[in-house]
């Protein structure tokens, strides 16, 4: 009981991840759109432009000669899922839609393998043995309890895909340009220190208490539900529904915590220097503030289409191997 079901949630979670990983990397860059603290190509760049101007000023006063500054730019429009795309196809190169694949692959293996084999031990024990149903609050409190051990097992993998998943957005120069989800972890390590692999670990771990609770528990509610008063049988019908609808309440749940995870992995922190956000409440409340309320739910979209998908494809997956694996 206890092998299986790790064994099944880790093959599921997996295929599911690699094949629905662009959309995840369009959700991270769109996530990382606005941020304030978003690096400058050039910092002088505005120095330098003043400095002609101060110049003439200066070396022909008696003629009282001034050049006057350029407007600045208006801010950039916020792209959305399409055009982020497009955009990383045409300035990356389509194989740019799969960076952090390799960390995606580990991050299933080591965050969902251990989500869903826990949940079905719980599941199991928690089951009542005449109804063969389990009450809906002992599904979110399984949900919780697997989806926080799994994010604390899977944390490192997780900082490392949202890195190499972000990395073409930077100025080349400042690219970290991991080789690997080996190298980046083994980069991290030397370079910041073996904490900074759990970096953001709190939010993770809301965050996969949140989608488990959600997608999990919502996945068998509906799941029974619609068998319960027969309005389809129990096949693939039943399945694509279930977890089509257990992914949009995944999203709904998850997204804020989401933006917030992400931009806290992601901040590129100088030695020396103050980083850019102390930690989840800075973060959330610096965001709020220049970007306004909604920004929490930037990238719901992409999230959406992501989160849909990959969890039409968990359980639908997930529900095979549960049938070739049934006489072992």
């Amino acid at each position: 009981m206890g092998v299986k079901g790790f064994v099944e949630g880790g093959i599921a979670s997996i295929i599911a991840g690699c094949t629905t990983h662009p959309l995840d990397l369009i959700k991270v860059r769109m996530q990382l759109q606005g941020e304030t603290h978003a690096p400058n190509p050039n910092p002088n760049a505005a120095v330098q432009a003043v400095r002609p101007a101060y110049a003439a000023v200066h070396t022909t006063a008696a003629r009282r000669v001034s050049i006057p500054l350029p407007p600045p730019p208006p801010p950039a429009a916020r792209a959305g899922p399409i055009s982020v795309g497009v955009r990383i196809i045409q300035q990356e190169g389509v194989a740019a839609m799969f960076s952090g694949v390799s960390a995606t692959m580990l991050r299933q293996t080591l965050y969902s393998t251990t989500r869903m084999g826990l949940y079905d031990i719980l599941k199991q024990k928690w089951t009542d043995p005449t109804t063969h149903n389990m009450p809906l609050p002992s599904k979110i409190t399984a949900g919780l309890i697997a989806g926080a051990i799994g994010a604390a097992v899977g944390n490192p993998a997780d900082v490392a895909m949202v890195r190499m998943q972000a990395d073409g957005r930077l100025p080349v120069a400042e690219r970290r340009n991991y080789k690997s989800v080996v190298d980046a972890i083994a980069r991290m390590g030397k370079q910041e220190g073996v904490t900074s692999l759990w970096r953001g670990s709190s939010l993770t771990i809301n965050r996969a208490m949140l989608v488990t609770a959600s997608q999990l528990a919502s996945y068998d509610q509906i799941k029974e539900t619609i068998l319960d008063n027969g309005l389809m049988r129990d096949g693939l019908g039943t399945h694509v529904t279930a977890s089509f609808a257990a992914g949009f309440v995944a999203s709904v749940a998850s997204n804020p915590v989401d933006v917030i995870k992400t931009r806290i992995m992601n901040m590129k922190v100088e030695a020396g220097a103050e980083p850019p956000y102390s930690g989840a409440l800075d973060c959330a409340l610096k965001t709020v503030r220049s970007e306004g309320p909604l920004a929490l739910y930037k990238g719901f979209v992409p999230t959406i289409s992501r989160q849909g998908p990959f969890t039409v494809v968990l359980f639908v997956t997930l529900e095979q191997v549960r049938k070739l694996l049934k006489d072992f």
